[in-house]
């Protein structure tokens, strides 16, 4: 952990204490990526600001599972102890339709503290999603989702929960 701290203090705009990124595949604009203290981002991950874009901010005890993707042209905030599985995408930027090189904005993506997102999730721009929420794996999220709620599904949609009307 020291040598990762020691190779990415100094290129992040922050990386904290106690940090780990495990051979990522990307880092682009790591200049306006801060990540916090005790974040685990493993094998796999591309992390992406795009010129004139972000910030992409990690809070503390984040955890990224294999092959994360985060990218942001609009800002990009995921809360302490979030947790993103294997093969999560979150984009607060697309693809033009006339030239597909270009960038464009989709609306900034805020993840609650202690929100959980499955395996495979996608997560699209403009979406805010509450603290202590559950995304499903494989679920497609295109609005916000409120704090504690459970979604999934494509698009991804409520789920009830047991002793709830």
């Amino acid at each position: 952990m020291l040598r990762s701290r020691l190779l990415h203090r100094f290129a992040f705009a922050d990386f904290g204490e106690g940090s780990v990124i495990v051979r990522p595949r990307v880092l682009r604009g790591v200049d306006r990526i801060h990540i916090g203290s005790g974040c685990a981002i493993n094998q796999g991950a591309w992390l992406q600001v795009e010129d004139g874009g972000g910030p992409l901010v990690l809070g503390d005890e984040v955890y990224l599972g294999h092959d994360v993707h985060l990218h942001s042209l609009d800002p990009v905030t995921i809360g302490d102890r979030a947790f993103l599985v294997d093969g999560v995408y979150v984009g607060a930027a697309d693809h033009g339709r006339g030239d597909r090189r270009s960038v464009t904005r989709t609306g900034p993506i805020t993840i609650g503290a202690d929100v959980f997102i499955g395996q495979r999730a996608v997560i699209l721009g403009g979406v805010t999603i509450g603290e202590g929420a559950t995304i499903g794996a494989h679920a497609v999220v295109t609005r916000d989702v409120a704090p504690g709620q459970v979604v999934a599904g494509v698009p991804a949609r409520p789920i009830p929960q047991e002793g709830s009307s």
